[in-house]
């Protein structure tokens, strides 16, 4: 029989994410965003990077989905914390989902970790992309500082479809989208002017 007080127990630390900010953007000086917000765009991010290698790509969003969840028990170390302090995600992670009916989502974490499959290398590309899309807003707002990061962060992708992908990000305005949409007089009407 399931034991749902264990199940509602893991819901509510996986709201906790909503209340866990990104770490990294104190450094930045502008932007900010929490573990929730990002784990959702990167699992986007993943689907689409699955369809893209033509590997399991329902497997690789919840992969993304659930990579920094045991940051909801953690904290979100950055990458200057990370050299002063260290966590046990795996055991976290096991920990969350003990008794749950869930565990199956613990191999899935350890894949991801272990980076020892194409959909775990392209989950880590979906986790470095998302963070380049929030730098080039951020480098598009005029953070000077982003560029150097857009960098780095470049220099971790793995595969050849997050490489082509980030070449695209880096080459596209952040705003472009809202203005491409054909009907313009949307944005160009006043308020309360007939069409």
């Amino acid at each position: 029989m399931q034991d749902y007080s264990k199940l509602v127990h893991f819901l509510f630390e996986v709201g906790m994410l909503r209340k866990t900010p990104r770490s990294g953007y104190q450094f930045l000086g502008t932007g900010q965003e929490n573990v929730a917000e990002h784990s959702f765009r990167t699992a986007i991010i993943g689907f689409v990077l699955g369809k893209l290698a033509q590997v399991d790509a329902y497997k690789l969003a919840i992969m993304c989905l659930i990579h920094d969840f045991p940051e909801a028990r953690c904290g979100d170390f950055n990458y200057v914390n990370k050299i002063y302090n260290q966590a046990d995600h795996v055991q976290a992670f096991k920990d969350s989902v003990a008794q749950t009916g869930l565990e199956e989502l613990l191999n899935l974490f350890i894949e991801f970790e272990e980076v020892n499959s194409k959909e775990s290398l392209l989950a880590q590309d979906a986790d470095q992309l998302d963070l380049m899309l929030n730098l080039k807003e951020q480098l598009d707002l005029g953070n000077k500082y982003a560029k150097t990061w857009l960098e780095c962060a470049q220099k971790r992708l793995r595969t050849k479809e997050g490489k082509l992908l980030a070449k695209h990000i880096l080459n596209t305005d952040s705003q472009e989208w809202w203005f491409t949409i054909k009907d313009k007089s949307w944005w160009e009407q006043k308020s309360n002017e007939p069409k």
